[in-house]
């Protein structure tokens, strides 16, 4: 294009900047929010995944079934401490040094809830390609490829965590950059 074409067109509207202070509040906010959450889901969760899987794999009475559901849930609320602090190491570092991202944190969460369904024996589920090279020691497909798999609301929680950190980002960037030309 050249400049005879764009002369046409209005300048793009200018989108606030939020200042850093203000970015870094609702950071922190959605940082706490997201934590709380992955503690409250992941429990249930990890129960839910058992049960469905017990269910297609068939061949449990139900009092065993009962049980499995019950040590996963156990399993889920142990993964939920264990998780949470990672998540919470990763969210204290500044946001231009974090080089992980809270689902990635999260997927870790199916350690506990393997051990379990291993134990009662479950056979290892069939998984595509990628998954087997991405998640290897993901035997059963538990892994959340996002939040909602494991809430919804806190896939909403996640999204506005990237807003945030990307509203911290931004104002720092905005912070440093020379001023325009006028036109």
């Amino acid at each position: 294009m050249n400049a005879e074409e764009g002369a046409d067109r209005p300048p793009a509207p200018k989108v606030p900047v939020l200042d850093e202070s203000t970015a870094r509040q609702r950071l922190e906010e959605a940082s706490a929010a997201l934590v709380a959450g992955l503690e409250a889901a992941l429990p249930d969760w990890a129960a839910r995944s058992a049960d469905d899987l017990l269910t297609a794999w068939g061949g449990v009475e139900a009092g065993r079934r009962r049980e499995v559901v019950a040590d996963a849930r156990e399993a889920g609320e142990r993964a939920a401490r264990r998780v949470a602090d990672e998540l919470r190491d990763l969210l204290a570092l500044d946001p231009a040094e974090q080089r992980a991202t809270p689902l990635e944190i999260i997927r870790g969460a199916v350690t506990e809830p393997t051990a379990v369904l291993a134990a009662a024996g479950l056979p290892d589920v069939v998984r595509d390609p990628f998954e087997e090279r991405a998640w290897p020691d993901d035997r059963f497909g538990l892994v959340p490829r996002t939040l909602r798999d494991l809430d919804s609301d806190l896939a909403a929680i996640h999204f506005a965590w990237g807003v945030a950190k990307a509203a911290v980002l931004r104002a720092r960037t905005s912070r440093s950059e020379p001023p325009e030309p006028p036109r």
